[in-house]
């Protein structure tokens, strides 16, 4: 299934989503391949959130799944298994709450439940660690800055060649260069300065995305928008979030 256009916000290097990103993330369920005919194209619709401490480091996900033949439910282990099962990570897709909407009434749902609805679906937590963030780089950040603060956002699922080259397009990363990683952009918000770099990584975690925050501003609510909207990329571009660790 396509991702959803995107676009580039004119004389920035931020991309940002025609749907604006929601807190919570939707995915389409396909059948399992040897099932999978001509008049089946989903056989479900899962729905999550993800927890966050206060500098937006990763705590928790809820979810709930939806099938026409079982209804809602309510299992860690499916957020599990979409992120470390082989099977079950190719069987599921990032996907809108517009195009959800839509799967929903094709097999039989009526009308999507609104936001707040679909979080009482959500009966099983599930925890992940948090820790201190580590330091990694400078102790002090630069000149006119008071704060530096390293994130790593993990994914799973791979990328295509032709899906680096889009990121690669919408971060306007400079062609040649020393840089080792995939894709890489920049942003300035307010005064707050935003860098990433897109690395592949392991076997289970197909890929991450380590943003660097310089913070001059009084408040961090920028660096919780950025990184929203970079995951939100990321799941338009076919990958699915796994956790956001704080390292500095």
């Amino acid at each position: 299934m396509a991702a959803n256009p995107l676009r580039v916000v004119p004389r920035a290097s931020v991309v940002e989503a025609i749907e604006p990103p929601s807190s919570l993330d939707y995915y389409l369920v396909l059948p399992r391949r040897d099932d999978r005919d001509q008049t089946t194209a989903v056989e479900g619709i899962v729905v999550e959130e993800f927890s966050r401490h206060h500098d937006y480091s990763t705590t928790g996900l809820d979810s709930a799944g939806w099938t026409p033949d079982s209804g809602w439910w309510s299992s860690a282990s499916l957020s599990r298994a979409i992120r470390t099962d082989p099977e079950t990570v190719a069987r599921v897709v990032p996907t809108s709450r517009p195009e959800a909407e839509s799967v929903y009434r094709t097999l039989g749902g009526g009308q999507l439940p609104d936001d707040s609805v679909l979080r009482t679906y959500f009966l099983d937590h599930q925890p992940i660690a948090n820790v201190p963030p580590l330091r990694l780089g400078p102790a002090q950040p630069p000149a006119g800055f008071h704060e530096r603060r390293v994130y790593r956002a993990l994914f799973a699922k791979d990328l295509r060649a032709e899906q680096v080259t889009s990121l690669r397009a919408l971060w306007r990363t400079p062609v040649g260069g020393a840089s080792t990683s995939a894709a890489n952009g920049h942003l300035e918000k307010d005064g707050d300065q935003f860098a990433w770099d897109l690395r592949r990584v392991g076997h289970t975690l197909a890929w991450c995305l380590d943003v660097t925050a310089l913070l001059s501003t009084a408040t961090a609510d920028a660096v919780g928008s950025t990184l929203l909207d970079l995951t939100s990329v990321m799941r338009q571009h076919g990958l699915i979030p796994v956790t956001t660790e704080r390292f500095s």
